[in-house]
Order: structure tokens, then sequence, then C-alpha cells
């Protein structure tokens, strides 16, 4: 018996039918504490990130001794200006690191790989891709969100002894997620796995493959069928890129990571054994999001890197670059744009260490942590890239070819401006980022009031959860009055003879956290079900809390290393800096909780999608090409060439 072929299009789903699948997708439990969740419920835990936690001493060892070989690697092999021109990798380059053993930097000795920690594969990653952006995501796709990290929590141990050690040196992987029609809103999945006996049949096109093109081994999301003896729903697969049906139809491209190898990827009839399932029938989202907890510290890791670039060109033009005879460095406008570089760097390196760190000794459930990591330096990042570009001026918008033809330092600031564009939507853009840390920060809420704002619920169901909030908020909101941030005294190890004080940075985040509790309380009570499509007033709830835990971090950071006689002076005032700078970013976003246009933005946007404005539109060109807005993605057979070319 044969499985069908003429899969259906991406399913209609309503509104809620898609809210149901990504609820049932995410963590339901809290088993282990959360710094951040404990913040947005307006309880200041500084215990559970002070004193910094640290490595075991063979882990720095080990990470060190690698660290140095890499750094080797990258400044005698890796031409980053080259992958830029020719916009594609060298294939003795990416050879170069499987022998370096780079594809397993996170893959257990005992599978070949080197097994560094969360810590020290960050710090590679930052390595690899300050020397070229496009290699860091080549390995950052291979094994964050690619085939090893899914194997290593959910495989089996047939999975883990056939696939980890072709993954740890020879092997390139990619994830297989989103579709033409189908990005953050996986519902409407269409690419389907069908049962065949031993079998699983795939069919379908998936978008966007990082890695894709080159890749050997794929971790594929496809929708299995319901039926008599299968439970059914998305399921993860790892499949063989050079299977029979499947054609990888085109490689992208994009205004920056240029020498990426991600293309578009044909499923027709792809025979898949039952044995390459991960995890149950249906467990496939819940493997993915569940991957991404720690699999999202990779992206800021490599945006702390183009922080400590970024600082290096800053320091290094502004002290010999002069206008009005004085270095720009030296004039207010440019200053405070080198501070804020310095002081950013700081602070994203601090949020990456400390929660790479606690995911290296699970003691605590960082989800939380490390989406906000992702969120914010990803737009940190990107607002450090865009102030170099400005700080080095026409030359910032001038590309490093460009400057080395008439004889100036090749400089590419353009490029690492178009490269960090896409880390704001990479791996969920920030506003998807926005929604899922909205709704893990509100957890506790729906968990004891959620069936009070269902409108689904009967009201039974809805009286008993009355009973359970009102037991819930009797002891909770009075605990949100007064705390340790109203004390003058409160956090006094952070308050250093001959050192910036930075016990009163503290201590706003203590009072910040119990006004953001309060915030969101009151949003809850004044919207209730309408809560979640009040998307602005969520994400500023967010960004709060992203800019509470960066200063709690940098604080934390710049004791750590005082105390170990590491800079710690200078680590001082770079936190005073950085905390001072974004406790008016948090005042300006409490602010805008309650100020702001999102009502009157709504109606724009009914006026823009009705016809109403288009006589504003009038007096241009409309340079686009033709062509549909999304390509058809009907299962069937590739009608073109296949450009799938594993490196060897």
């Amino acid at each position: 018996m044969s499985a069908p072929s003429d899969t259906p299009q991406a399913p209609k789903v309503t509104e809620r039918e898609a809210r149901q699948v990504a609820e049932a997708a995410r963590e339901q439990d809290w088993r282990k504490p959360s710094f951040a969740k404990e913040l947005f419920l307006g309880r200041f835990r500084l215990d559970l990130i002070h004193p910094h936690p640290v490595p075991p001493a063979d882990d720095v060892r080990r990470g060190e001794a690698y660290l140095a070989r890499l750094r080797e690697f990258c400044e005698t092999r890796i031409d980053g200006a080259l992958i830029e021109r020719e916009a594609r990798i060298p294939d003795e380059v990416v050879n170069g690191l499987k022998e370096l053993g780079a594809l397993g930097m996170k893959i257990e000795t005992k599978y070949g790989g080197l097994g560094l920690t969360q810590v020290y594969y960050n710090k590679a990653l930052a390595l690899v891709g300050s020397a070229s952006p496009s290699l860091g995501a080549l390995l950052s796709a291979h094994q964050s969100i690619g085939v090893p990290q899914p194997l290593k929590m959910f495989g089996t141990q047939e999975q883990k002894d056939a696939f980890l050690p072709r993954l740890a040196r020879t092997d390139i992987s990619a994830f297989l997620l989103t579709e033409p029609d189908v990005g953050s809103d996986p519902a409407r999945l269409a690419t389907s796995a069908v049962p065949d006996g031993d079998d699983y049949v795939l069919d379908g096109v998936k978008l966007w493959t990082t890695n894709g093109v080159v890749a050997d081994l794929l971790v594929v999301m496809a929708r299995v069928p319901r039926s008599e003896g299968h439970k059914g729903g998305i399921t993860a697969f790892v499949v063989e890129a050079g299977s029979p049906g499947i054609t990888v139809e085109h490689r992208n491209a994009f205004m920056g990571l240029r020498g990426i190898e991600n293309g578009v990827t044909r499923f027709h009839g792809v025979r898949v054994p039952a044995g390459n399932r991960i995890g149950p029938e249906g467990a496939g989202l819940k493997i993915a999001l569940t991957t991404l907890n720690t699999g999202r510290l990779s992206l800021p890791a490599m945006c702390v890197g183009v922080g400590k670039w970024s600082l290096k060109i800053a320091r290094e033009w502004s002290a010999v670059r002069e206008q009005w005879g004085r270095a720009v460095a030296r004039h207010e406008a440019v200053g405070a744009k080198i501070s804020f570089i310095a002081a950013t760097t700081f602070a994203l390196e601090a949020v990456v260490d400390l929660s790479s760190q606690m995911a290296d000794e699970n003691r605590n459930d960082i989800r939380i942590e490390a989406a906000l990591a992702k969120l914010y330096g990803s737009e940190m990042g990107w607002l450090i890239s865009d102030e170099l570009v400005q700080i080095r001026g026409g030359r910032g918008f001038e590309t490093a070819a460009s400057l080395a033809a008439r004889g100036e330092r090749a400089v590419p600031a353009e490029q690492m401006l178009r490269d960090m564009r896409i880390n704001r939507i990479f791996e969920g853009s920030t506003e998807i980022m926005h929604l899922l840390i909205a709704r893990e920060a509100v957890d506790a809420h729906l968990k004891v009031a959620g069936d009070i704002i269902d409108p689904d619920k009967p009201l039974s169901d809805k009286a008993r959860a009355g009973a359970n909030a009102a037991g819930f908020y009797a002891r909770w909101l009075p605990k949100l009055v007064g705390g340790p941030g109203q004390l003058p005294g409160a956090y006094a190890e952070f308050r250093i003879q001959g050192h910036p004080d930075l016990s009163t940075h503290l201590r706003f985040v203590e009072r910040s956290a119990r006004k953001l509790a309060r915030s969101t309380f009151y949003a809850m009570s004044r919207w209730q079900g309408r809560m979640e499509t009040k998307q602005g007033f969520l994400g500023r709830i967010v960004d709060i809390g992203a800019e509470l835990f960066a200063m709690s971090a940098a604080c934390v950071r710049a004791e750590h290393l005082r105390v170990n006689d590491d800079h710690g002076r200078e680590a001082y005032q770079l936190a005073d800096v950085f905390c001072r700078q974004s406790r008016i970013r948090v005042e300006e976003l409490f602010n805008r909780l309650w100020s702001n246009t999102d009502d009157i933005d709504r109606r724009v946007v009914d006026g823009v999608l009705a016809g109403t404005y288009t006589w504003l539109e009038e007096g241009v060109i409309d340079p686009s090409g033709d062509g549909p807005w999304i390509a058809d993605a009907t299962p069937g057979p590739a009608t073109g060439e296949n450009v799938h070319r594993p490196i060897r």
C-alpha cells in the first residue's frame, strides 16, 4: 500500500485553534526556580543569580584550550571578505572546522564530540562569528537547533549511537519547520508524514532551511494524520538529506549573511523509517520549543561578539578622526554613542554568560532567561551596529572592499549592519518573542484565574477559579506594596568604597519588579480575555523585564569580576553606566504602558487595509517585480535542478 502524495495545503485554522496548538506545545510545569519568572511576579530573587555561578576548573581548562586552537584557525584560515565577496563559504574552511571538531562542540565526548559547556560553546560562536557571521550561523544552525540538540534531549539510545558520531565530525545538519505560507503559526503546518508500514512518507515544501543546501541530516517537522494506531499531530523526524524524493530547489540570497547555505527543500514521497522519529507522534513542537530553551543563547552570544568588535573599531577610529580640532570621541554627541556601545556590550555579555552558566548548572529553569537574552541581544546588538555606522560616518556606509580599493582600512561596518538585521527575525522575531515571553510571564495568573476569563468555561469552573484566585491574590498582592528596594541599606554588598554604588540600581530593580507585577495585574483585571490582543502593552511589559534582567546580570557580573580581581573597578563603572542608561529606558516604558497610541494605531491600520489612504501612495514607482506574494507550495515532484551539495 502506497501513501498518498496529494497532501492538502496548509489547513485553515481559527485564531483560537492556532493558540491552542501553541499552548499545547509549551512546557506546562515549572519544576525548577526561575529568576526571570519571579521577576515578572514582582519577586526580585537575587539569591538565584548571586553569587555569580562559576564553571568547574576542568571545564574552563578544556574550554580555553579549545578557544586558543579555534582562534588560530579563525585568524589564519578564514577570509571573511572572501566569503562576503563570493557569497559562499569555501569547502576547505568547512572541512577545516570539521577537523577541528567544531561540528561537535556541544556533543558528548563518548560520541566523538568535544563536550564543551554552554558557556564555552557560546564563546566559540562569538569568536567564529566575528571572523565570519555566515560561519557562526552555520555552526549555530547545526548544533543549536539542528539534529544534535533534539537527539541529545529526546532521542533514543539507538538514534544517538547512529547519528551523533556523524554529527560530531562529518555531517552538517539543518532544522526544517518554516513553510512558504507557515511561519510562527505552526497550527497551519502542511508538510505531511503519512504512516506506511514501518515507514512514514513525507510530502511538502520547507522554506528558509539554514544549512539545508549543504546538509547531510535534517530534523523535519511534519504533520502525521490521525488514524487507527496513530495519535497524529506535528512530529519530528531525522531525515537523510540525500534520500530519494528530496530536492533543494533554490539557494536563497539575502541582504546579509551572504555565505549561508539557506534554501527551499521539497519532499515528494520521501520514505523515512519509523525508527527515525524523535519522540512520540504529536510531540514535534514541544521538542522544538524545548530545544530552543538553550539553543536561543547562541544568537545573543554572537551579538556579544559584534558588540566587542564594534567597541574596538569605535575606540580606534574615534581616537584618530578629528573634527573641529578635536578627536570625534571628545565630542559629546559621539562620546555618548561610544559609552552606549561599551556599557551595552558589557551588559549583553553579562546576560549571556549568566544564562549560559545557569544552563550548564541545570539548577534553574532558564526558558524565560534564554528568550530574554535572544530578544535583548538581537535588539541591542542591532542598535550597536547602527551606532557604529553612524560613528564611522560616510565610511560606515561604504563597503570594506571600496575602502580598501582607495587605500583605507577595510572596516566592514556596513556588512555587519546587514548581517545583524536578521537577528531580530531569526529563531523567533522580536514580536513573537514578546508574545512568547509574555505568555510565560503571566503563567501564574492564568493558572489561578485563567478559567475566569475563558469564555468557553462553564460557570462552575469560573466559580472554582474565582475562589482559587481570591486566595492567591490575597497572599500575593500585599507583597507588592513594599520591599527591600525601599530600604537605603539593602544590597549593601554592592556598595564598595572607591567604586560606583551598584546597590542603588538593584534597589531600583526590586521596586520596578513590584511595579511591573502590579501593572500586569491591573491590565489583566481591566482587559481580562482581551489581554492577549494587547500586544503593544505586552511587548512593553516584556521589554521592562528584559531591562531589569540585564541590569541584574550586569551588577552581579561586576561584583563577580571585582571579587576575582579581574578588572573589577572598570566593570563596576560599566555596570553603573549601563544601569543608568537602562533606568531611563525603563521609566519611559512604564510611562508608555498607559500613555501610547495603540488604540488610534489600530484605527489607522483599519483605514490602510480598507484603502482609505491610497492617495498617500501616489507619486512613486513600485520597482517590485511580478509574481505572487507567497510562492506555490503544492506538494508534488520537483521540476527543477537539485542544488543540494554536501561538503566532503
